[in-house]
């Protein structure tokens, strides 16, 4: 009988320090995961609150500042429209004024032919040769003056690279002659006041 008894007292003692374990390793087991789970929740926490923070709100505009920043677009918007149609405006009248210089040019060499023929029959005036190519020179120049053309001055000018292009240079016959046109190899002529060609000139140099 004592013996059962204590086998019993060991047993019951052995039970007791097992449940005693058993209860501190669930204490501990529950802490850890309190623990962890409360770590998760502010690491969480923080990710949410990084990924989820309010933008800025735009800044609503009054009445007032709404009609201002339309005026301001509607100014702007007129003003390209008007440097636009200036523009236009421009080009359009310089193409109107230049439009038939290619063909002006092109006949500039039969004006070039009409005087020399007149210049071949120089002293001839009462020749009727001389008098129909003069004619023609006179009404053919007439028309072109009537279109826009004017004749590029040139002897006794200063040369002046805007309208003349020096061929050659001779010695001047004194300084006040230097640097002017003594004489012209080719006119030049202007269209509504744009060169359509330069004048070819002779131009004095130094003295010699």
């Amino acid at each position: 009988m004592l013996k059962m008894s204590k086998k019993k007292g060991i047993k019951e003692e052995l039970t007791e320090k097992e449940k005693s374990i058993e209860v501190d390793a669930a204490g501990n087991t529950d802490n850890e995961a309190q623990n962890t789970s409360e770590q998760l929740a502010g690491e969480g926490g923080e990710m949410t609150e990084q990924k989820t923070a309010p933008e800025p709100e735009k800044k609503e505009l009054t009445p007032e500042e709404k009609i201002a920043e339309l005026n301001e677009k509607y100014l702007r918007l007129y003003s390209e429209y008007d440097n636009f149609r200036k523009r236009s405006y421009k080009e359009r009248a310089e193409l109107i004024k230049t439009a038939g210089e290619a063909i002006i040019n092109s006949m500039l060499p039969v004006l070039d032919d009409l005087e020399r023929a007149l210049a071949s029959l120089k002293g001839q005036e009462h020749n009727p040769a001389f008098e129909g190519i003069n004619l023609i020179y006179l009404k053919f120049k007439n028309i072109l003056t009537q279109k826009g053309i004017e004749e590029i001055k040139t002897t006794g000018e200063d040369f002046n690279t805007d309208f003349h292009e020096a061929v050659t240079t001779i010695p001047a016959e004194n300084e006040e002659q230097k640097g002017k046109v003594v004489d012209v190899t080719e006119k030049g002529y202007l269209l509504n006041g744009k060169v359509i060609r330069f004048a070819k000139v002779i131009v004095a140099g130094d003295p010699a």
